[in-house]
């Protein structure tokens, strides 16, 4: 059985281990100011720096002037789950809030869904940043408040649903506009010094369109304020969730932000223009490129504030998805758990680097407390190693690096090393109860990893999907279609990473 992790898992924090690392550049005299810059639902094929063919000029740079990792992970592949381990540096089943621990009680199965969120200790990175003496903010897209819909707790708070494709009006602007100032306020009280322009969790009708500009203006103005550091900035663009053509459709409704309708600003719609417009004469289809170019755009208008500012050689500047598109909700990697990473620090990383380091989002706040020199509560529970190592040449000292990922969504979880993959998919008492009641027509979506129609059938065309045990060779198939776990030539190979898998999960003890 999965098991929920204890709240205290005494022996399993690494910080002993991430922060006893020394390299000869890590004496900065001034810490660095850092920015997670977190998008949505992005593979790795939409960037150029990847491979792409589509316009990503600032994203290149990053590429160029930094690092960029070839062997990047989310540990789990829908929002609420990833964006947590953003957040902490833990696995989502490590989450002890108290919304999850309700859902999953521990000593039981866990289901790693939309249903975990910042804990109450603020045992997080914005708080634990903030204690030593960063200045922490939070921008855009949150998703990670423990429930999919608002919770009994979200109510109390005193959050108002707005039906959806309720008529825009100035009452629904004003429900739109207290919301995000009770957002605001529940980031403070987690632990972030500052938070503005807040998205609870996915746009919803009758304001589903994206405006990236409306969260850029509140992260570049955080960064103004905090301009002689140093600063901590969680940025999370709503960009690229939802279909292809909504980007577009997005393009022209610059008065839909997160506050209600707003009267939008010339020079937003005349920046809008001109972006369309270049796509068109590059030859891009500003259909299916627009999303990632306006993405990429806002990435620029940072960039240029940095540099503008004179810190922009000490700002380290991270750019990741929370997963990946097609195959998100799934536990395959391409276009799922494997996702681009970039980073970027002119004082810290050399340019042109790369990395084929296995590494993934559990390893982004122990990074973040190793180049801030942070001191960390000895009872923050982390999973993730810090990436500082990595960032002198793109490899680890000796090559002393881990061997295995762990991957956690709905009811299975899989372990993988850089040549092979193992997937299991084991289903608790009552979901097995639960898909014996089903009809036919009900059990794809019973029998789902996730246990739901739509995202929770992504990956289905693996021919693997439905089967308790999955080997994959990743070196022979990248993209995981050839079940191997049948096969007598490999069961050697199939009880070892099963054993792998189960030491991790004695760990969840």
């Amino acid at each position: 059985m999965y098991m929920n992790k204890c709240i205290f898992r005494i022996g399993r924090l690494y910080l002993s281990l991430v922060f006893s690392i020394s390299l000869s550049w890590s004496a900065l005299a001034e810490s660095p100011n850092i920015i997670m810059f977190l998008i949505d639902d992005q593979d790795m094929d939409q960037l150029a720096a990847y491979g792409g063919e589509t316009y990503t000029p600032n994203l290149d740079r990053l590429a160029a002037e930094g690092i960029k990792f070839n062997r990047a992970y989310v540990s789990s592949t829908v929002c609420s789950p990833s964006r947590y381990t953003f957040l902490t540096g833990r696995y989502a089943g490590a989450s002890y809030e108290r919304s999850f621990l309700e859902e999953n009680p521990l000593g039981e199965q866990s289901h790693i869904s939309f249903n975990m969120g910042l804990e109450q200790d603020n045992m997080n990175v914005g708080a634990v940043l903030a204690a030593n003496g960063y200045t922490t903010g939070f921008v855009g897209k949150y998703h990670a408040h423990g429930t999919e819909n608002l919770s009994k707790h979200d109510i109390e708070m005193g959050i108002r649903t707005i039906e959806k494709n309720v008529k825009v009006d100035l009452e629904t602007d004003a429900i739109m506009r207290a919301n995000e100032l009770i957002y605001r306020n529940e980031l403070m009280k987690r632990g972030f010094s500052w938070a503005k322009h807040i998205y609870w969790g996915n746009m919803k009708n009758p304001y589903q369109h994206h405006n990236p500009e409306w969260t850029m203006e509140a992260a570049l103005e955080f960064i103004e304020e905090n301009k002689d550091g140093p600063f901590y900035l969680h940025y999370c663009s709503t960009l690229l969730h939802g279909p292809n053509g909504s980007w577009y459709n997005s393009m022209k409704e610059p008065q839909c932000t997160g506050q209600g309708t707003v009267e939008p600003k010339t020079a937003v719609i005349e920046a809008r223009r001109e972006l369309l417009n270049l796509l068109e004469k590059k030859g891009f289809d500003p259909q299916k490129h627009y999303g990632i170019a306006w993405i990429d755009a806002n990435l620029g208008v940072m960039l240029d504030k940095l540099k503008e500012l004179g810190i922009d050689d000490n700002t380290l500047v991270v750019f990741a998805p929370d997963h990946g598109s097609s195959d998100k909700g799934s536990i395959y990697s391409h276009n799922g758990s494997q996702i681009p990473l970039l980073m970027r620090w002119p004082k810290g990383i050399p340019a042109g680097l790369e990395s084929d380091e296995l590494v993934q989002n559990i390893d982004m706040v122990p990074t973040f407390f190793d180049i801030a020199s942070a001191k960390v509560p000895v009872e923050y529970d982390i999973d993730g190693i810090s990436l500082k190592p990595l960032l002198r040449d793109g490899n680890a000292p000796s090559g002393d690096w881990r061997e295995s990922l762990y991957f956690e969504i709905g009811a299975a979880r899989a372990i993988m090393t850089k040549d092979w993959k193992y997937i299991s998919l084991r289903y608790p008492v009552d979901r097995i109860n639960r898909i014996k009641r089903s009809k036919i027509a009900n059990l794809p979506q019973a029998m789902s990893p996730l246990a739901r129609s739509g995202i929770g059938l992504r990956g289905i065309d693996h021919p693997g999907f439905w089967y308790e045990d999955q080997l994959y060779h990743l070196t022979r198939d990248e993209k995981e279609m050839s079940n191997l776990a049948s096969s007598p030539e490999h069961e050697s190979k199939l009880r070892e990473m099963q054993q792998q898998l189960t030491s991790v999960l004695k760990t969840f003890e």
